[in-house]
């Protein structure tokens, strides 16, 4: 069981630059068709381009190390992007930290009790204002899927 006394825990918080080269990976890896990831000199993100901040981060410093969710019964929930303004362009420097926000429980029909936990990463340009955050939830099932019998 995953204990609650883990909401408000947070990462150590780590730097991530906005590259103009990743932006168009990022794209191309999207299948977007939209010229202004592709051509322009200082593109904005593509919305869902924040997921790449996992790539930035030290591994094992994350905030899910310390509620040692169980991978064989995990599963990816929900995942939101919020911004307060316009999206962050390429050579933008943001300080990112995810925080737990919330740990709860559901009867699952199949699996037993899933464990729910949501998490909140703040983004945060160089004089420390909020751009944008990602909301995620992880689901841990009651169990682990059942082999194939046959």
């Amino acid at each position: 069981m995953i204990d609650k006394d883990a909401i408000g825990s947070t990462d150590d918080g780590y730097v991530m630059q906005v590259e103009l080269g990743k932006i168009r990976e990022f794209a191309r890896a999207t299948q977007s068709a939209n010229t202004a990831y592709l051509e322009t000199a200082n593109p904005v993100i593509p919305p869902t381009f924040l997921t790449t901040q996992q790539f930035w981060s030290t591994p094992g410093s994350g905030v899910f190390s310390k509620i040692k969710m169980d991978r064989r019964r995990l599963l990816h929930g929900a995942q939101e992007y919020v911004f307060h303004g316009p999206p962050p362009k390429a050579g933008t420097t943001l300080s990112v930290q995810t925080r737990i926000d919330d740990i709860y429980e559901k009867e699952g029909r199949r699996g037993g009790t899933m464990t729910f936990v949501v998490s909140v990463t703040e983004f945060r340009d160089a004089e420390g204002v909020l751009v944008a955050e990602a909301r995620s939830t992880a689901i841990e099932t009651g169990r682990a899927p059942e082999k194939d019998a046959s």
